[in-house]
């Protein structure tokens, strides 16, 4: 039988030195050009991917479910926000209401009191007792006070007759302004009061109707 033939530089099998060459030791580098061990990766694992070169689906699972709850909690703080933000809106117009409802009843009050103080001044006016003098300045300095808080006088011979301002004492037979053609105020007993578009008192008067 002919002998066994080996390649050159191989040694008998599991001997030789040149079986030991370039197998190194256990732990021991790798010879320059020589291809090391495969990586082997479990599921999860550093550079596991669901395919070659793209991005890891099980790492970023964790990553994307804190995102997606982020995004829940932003949404809902948002939502709070705007919520409050309406009821402080509502609030501020509330109470915005509410002070001028105060200042208009405030102010109304005080005019109700001044009421016999104004009607005098109103009828010493028309029969011409205010025509100069101290009290005259004390009296245009109370109705321009008046004045500048909303107060207006409501109630002129000539006016048509407003049933919302006027309050019809007597229906009288008498001439009207030219060019009235419907029932006209002829007389006035007492003048009216508002507050801004609150009536504080109708004017008290006398009124006729057009021949």
């Amino acid at each position: 039988m002919d002998p066994e033939i080996r390649p050159e530089g191989a040694g008998p099998e599991g001997a030789g030195p040149d079986a030991t060459e370039g197998a190194g030791t256990a732990g021991a580098p790798v010879a320059s050009g020589t291809p090391g061990p495969e990586p082997i990766y479990t599921e999860g694992g550093g550079g596991a991917s669901s395919e070659p070169g793209g991005e890891d689906e099980y790492d970023h699972a964790p990553a994307n479910a804190e995102l997606a709850e982020e995004d829940t909690m932003a949404a809902t703080l948002l939502a709070d926000l705007q919520r409050l933000q309406a009821e402080y809106v509502n609030y501020k117009k509330r109470v915005d209401r509410d002070r001028e409802v105060i200042r208009t009843n405030a102010v109304s009050g005080v005019v109700e009191a001044l009421l016999p103080v104004l009607d005098d001044i109103y009828f010493a006016r028309q029969a011409g007792d205010l025509e100069g003098g101290p009290f005259a300045s004390i009296a245009d300095k109370l109705e321009e006070t008046l004045s500048r808080f909303g107060i207006s006088r409501v109630g002129e011979v000539g006016d048509e007759f407003d049933p919302n301002v006027h309050e019809a004492l007597m229906h009288v037979e008498a001439e009207v302004p030219e060019g009235a053609t419907s029932t006209t105020v002829v007389q006035i007993f007492q003048p009216g009061y508002k507050n801004g578009e609150r009536l504080v008192r109708a004017a008290r008067v006398s009124v006729a109707d057009p021949a």
